[in-house]
């Protein structure tokens, strides 16, 4: 994929590496596991997002792995969906807030989340992990 080849390199954000299958399907395993738990409503608000908002990355990253990259940072596998998996700005888009609601909950403590925030993740989720098993 021309466009991953050109963010790869010294001081850019990918590094090719080839697909490991044992490490794909472990992604996307836990991915599709903590996407299930991420649904159950008897659990908190702010459970339920960390636990999609990490299926989310497991199976983005996934997606990443088996087109032969390794990332340098989290947000990246999201930002790649249209070259990994062909989903566009309705989905990568919701992925992208929720990381940067993430990092203000892991790195400041505000951690704001709402219902309306939590399905949409999971409904992106979803579709990330739709698109990884076609």
């Amino acid at each position: 994929m021309a466009e991953l080849d050109n963010l790869c390199g010294p001081g850019k954000p990918l590094k090719a590496e080839a697909p490991d299958a044992s490490e794909i399907a472990g992604l996307a395993r836990t991915g599709a596991a903590r996407l299930a738990d991420a649904r159950n409503t008897t659990l908190a608000l702010e459970s339920r997002f960390d636990l999609a908002y990490n299926a989310a990355h497991a199976l983005c990253l996934a997606a990443l792995r088996r087109a032969g990259y390794r990332p340098a940072n989290r947000y990246i596998v999201f930002q790649l969906l249209p070259h990994t998996l062909g989903l566009g700005p309705e989905v990568w888009r919701v992925l992208d807030k929720c990381h940067n609601t993430r990092n203000l909950g892991e790195y400041e403590g505000l951690l704001d989340v709402d219902e309306r925030l939590v399905t949409d993740l999971i409904a992106a989720t979803q579709a990330v992990a739709d698109a990884l098993q076609r």
